[in-house]
């Protein structure tokens, strides 16, 4: 008879992290600890801005300001615990911890998709009915976008771990990433996965390209509408204002379809890491400064804090 040999629910789980090397682990400490420290300290001088001068209380930076805090959210339910794997031998997180971390990875990486899709909807309305702006961007409608794309988001989380929570797993427990999700999980199990696969696959095929086709749907609305300004001054302006927009959306869309939207049997350890440090840990670190350093509005905003705080 064949004796599988399966984990416990509560044995837990090896993190291999970006790099086995032991030269690799204090160096790579030190880089994604500073990164870490300029994209918490990067987004909360965005939210700080946005909030203290009363001309950026607009639909946009309502999102931009969302935006920010989820991304200090979405980063620091991975990086803080691949920082103290770095400086551990062990390397190891619990069952439920990974579990944990995954749920919210999940709900605050989708809710960073669905405004990045408000934030598309917002320039299509300003660009191309520009003067029912303020009655469709009405204060209570930007709530409930952002409350919308939360709850998508946490359904979308609910259903991947407790679809995950229900495979068996074998004994090798190192799951060959930084942190728990979905793909190098499923590689460890012992059980049938086409199944889930099959639903992940759908499931977030759905979650994920309905903000991304609606971002593709309100761009190609612009582009139209622009086309037809006459002079190339309001052409560039138009332009202008989406341009910060469209750079974190490529940067962050881009890594996330290379990862996921292929079959776990051609997930590669090496470049879907680095892909996905891209999204979990460059994107976020980078929208403060693409938001703000082409976007007089921020600049100003960012020197009426810097004015507050030395005065």
């Amino acid at each position: 008879m064949e004796i599988k040999n399966y984990s416990s629910s509560t044995s837990g789980f090896i993190l291999l992290g970006l790099s086995s090397n032991p030269q690799l682990q204090k160096p790579l400490f030190a880089v994604f600890f500073t990164m870490y420290l300029v994209t918490i300290v990067g987004n909360i001088l965005i939210i700080l801005a946005i909030h203290s001068d009363s001309r950026l209380h607009t639909p946009m930076y309502f999102f931009l300001s969302s935006l920010s805090f989820m991304d200090i959210c979405f980063t620091t339910v991975i990086v803080p615990k691949m920082l103290i794997n770095l400086l551990s031998e062990t390397k190891a997180i619990s069952y439920v911890g990974c579990l944990v971390q995954m749920y919210f990875f999940l709900a605050f990486g989708n809710t960073d998709s669905y405004l990045l899709a408000s934030m598309a909807i917002d320039r299509l309305v300003a660009i191309c009915n520009p003067f029912h702006y303020n009655v469709v961007m009405n204060p209570q409608r930007c709530l409930l976008m952002l409350l919308g794309s939360c709850t998508i988001s946490h359904l979308h989380s609910v259903l991947g771990v407790l679809l995950i929570s229900h495979q068996s797993f074998c004994a090798s427990h190192t799951i060959k990433h930084f942190f728990c999700d979905t793909q190098p999980v499923l590689k460890l199990s012992c059980s049938d996965t086409s199944p889930i696969q099959i639903v992940l696959m759908t499931e977030t095929l759905a979650v994920i390209l309905t903000p991304f086709l609606c971002i593709l749907f309100s761009y190609l609305r612009i582009v139209i509408s622009v086309l037809r300004i006459p002079t190339a001054a309001r052409k560039r302006k138009a332009f202008s204002t989406c341009g910060s927009h469209l750079t974190v959306v490529t940067l962050f869309y881009g890594s996330i379809i290379y990862v996921y939207f292929r079959p776990l049997s051609m997930y590669s350890v090496v470049k879907d890491r680095v892909a996905t440090v891209m999204y979990t840990v460059v994107t976020p670190m980078l929208n403060p400064f693409i938001y703000s350093l082409r976007n007089k509005d921020m600049k100003r905003g960012l020197g009426k804090l810097r004015d507050r705080i030395y005065s």
